[in-house]
C-alpha cells in the first residue's frame, strides 16, 4: 500500500513539473532560463524583417544561454549597480519607448496605394517628355570657352578638349558625357541653351553658370524612360511613410511646451 500512495505522489510530482521545466530552456548556473527569452529574441529578429525558422532555434537558444552567462558574470561584479550603467540603462529605455511610439504611429497611419500612385504620377509628369545626351566643357573664363568653340569648329576632337580642359572633374574625364538626363535637372542657363540645340549642334556662343562657362554639345534626345510603377513602389512607400513619420516628429515638437 505504501509504495502505491509513494507512486502516486511521485506521478503528482511530475504532472506539475515537467509543464514548469517545459517553460525553460536551460537553467544556467542553477538559474533557469525561461522559454520567453527565446520569444522576445524571435520577436525581436522578425521585426528586422528576417523570418524564424524552426532551423533557428538552436542558434536562439545557444544566444541566450550565452547571454544569460555574461549578464551574471556582470552581476557578479556589481556593474549594474555602477552610475554609468544606470545612465546607459535609462537611455536605452528611453530610445525604446522613441522607437516603440514611432512604429505604433506608422501602424496606425500606413501609407495607402492611392497615395503611392500619386506621387508616381507627379514624379512621371515632372520626369516625363524628352531625355537629352548631351557633353560639355566646363572653364572659368568667356575668352577660354570662345577660344574653345572655335577650335571645335576647326574640326577640334570635344572628347579630347573636354578631357584637357573642362573643370567638371565627373565628366571632363569622360570626354565632357553627361549621359541621359532631363534638362531640367540642370542649371536653368544650361537647361535653356540645352533644349534649343538640334541633334548633334553646338552652342555657339559659351553659355554662363554659377559655375564658369559652358560649351555644349547635343548628342541625341529620346522619350524620357521612366521606371515602371511596381518596381519603384516599395521605395516610394517608404519614402511617403518616412515623410508622414516626420511631419508626425515636427507636429509633437510643434506642440511641446518648453521653457
Amino acid at each position: 500500500m505504501k509504495q502505491v500512495i509513494l507512486s502516486a505522489v511521485a506521478a503528482a510530482v511530475l504532472s506539475v513539473a515537467v509543464p514548469a521545466f517545459a517553460q525553460n530552456i536551460a537553467i544556467v548556473n542553477g538559474k533557469a532560463i525561461p522559454k520567453a527569452r527565446m520569444d522576445q529574441l524571435a520577436a525581436e529578429i522578425t521585426r528586422t524583417g528576417r523570418p524564424v525558422g524552426p532551423e533557428m532555434q538552436g542558434q536562439m537558444r545557444e544566444a541566450v544561454i550565452t547571454r544569460e552567462i555574461f549578464m551574471q558574470e556582470a552581476q557578479r561584479r556589481g556593474l549594474d549597480g555602477s552610475e554609468d550603467f544606470k545612465a546607459q540603462l535609462e537611455l536605452a529605455r528611453q530610445n525604446l519607448m522613441i522607437r516603440e511610439l514611432f512604429m505604433e504611429y506608422a501602424k496606425a497611419n500606413p501609407v495607402t496605394e492611392a497615395e503611392i500612385k500619386a506621387e508616381y504620377d507627379k514624379f512621371a509628369a515632372a520626369n516625363g517628355g524628352k531625355e537629352y545626351r548631351a557633353r560639355h566643357i566646363l572653364v572659368e573664363k568667356e575668352e577660354e570657352a570662345k577660344a574653345i568653340i572655335a577650335s571645335l569648329k576647326r574640326g577640334g576632337k570635344f572628347d579630347d578638349i573636354a578631357k584637357k580642359q573642362s573643370k567638371d572633374p565627373g565628366s571632363g574625364a569622360n570626354g565632357g558625357d553627361l549621359d541621359w538626363a532631363n534638362a531640367g535637372s540642370y542649371v536653368p542657363e544650361f537647361s535653356a541653351a540645352l533644349v534649343k540645340l538640334n541633334k548633334g549642334q553646338l552652342t555657339q556662343e559659351p553659355v554662363k553658370s554659377q559655375f564658369g562657362y559652358h560649351v555644349i554639345r547635343l548628342d541625341d534626345t529620346r522619350d524620357a524612360q521612366l521606371p515602371k510603377f511596381d518596381e519603384v513602389k516599395p521605395q516610394i512607400a517608404q519614402q511617403l511613410q518616412q515623410q508622414k513619420l516626420s511631419k508626425f516628429q515636427e507636429d509633437l515638437r510643434g506642440k511641446a511646451r518648453v521653457e
